[in-house]
């Protein structure tokens, strides 16, 4: 349960600043678990943002409404889903990077 808070604050990270605080977190905590965590979660917006932005491109061909609709709820569900995991004191890994690290 240690770092528990910093933990919360990755993962909530995501609705206010979703890569400047896993950056900072990254380059002051000594903890590797909170480093593992907020390379995850910086990847994780990364890679949303990338997919939103190709179903900008799509919706053209009409299939990026849909596409973008899911990126959307996936970005706002996904950090609730770590926050509750950290309050629980369960590790929990993003998905699409997760498994890389």
């Amino acid at each position: 349960m240690e770092n528990t808070g910093l933990k919360i604050l990755v993962h909530a990270s995501a609705f206010f600043a979703p890569c400047l605080v896993p950056i900072i977190l990254y380059l002051v905590v000594d903890d590797y678990e909170i480093k593992r965590l907020s390379i995850q979660a910086l990847l994780f917006q990364l890679m949303m943002w990338i997919a939103i932005f190709i179903s900008f491109i799509l919706i053209i061909v009409l299939i990026g409404i849909p596409l973008l609709l899911v990126c959307g709820l996936v970005m706002l569900v996904v950090p609730i889903l770590g926050i509750v995991k950290a309050l629980g004191g369960e590790t929990y890994n993003y998905p699409i990077v997760g498994r890389f690290f």
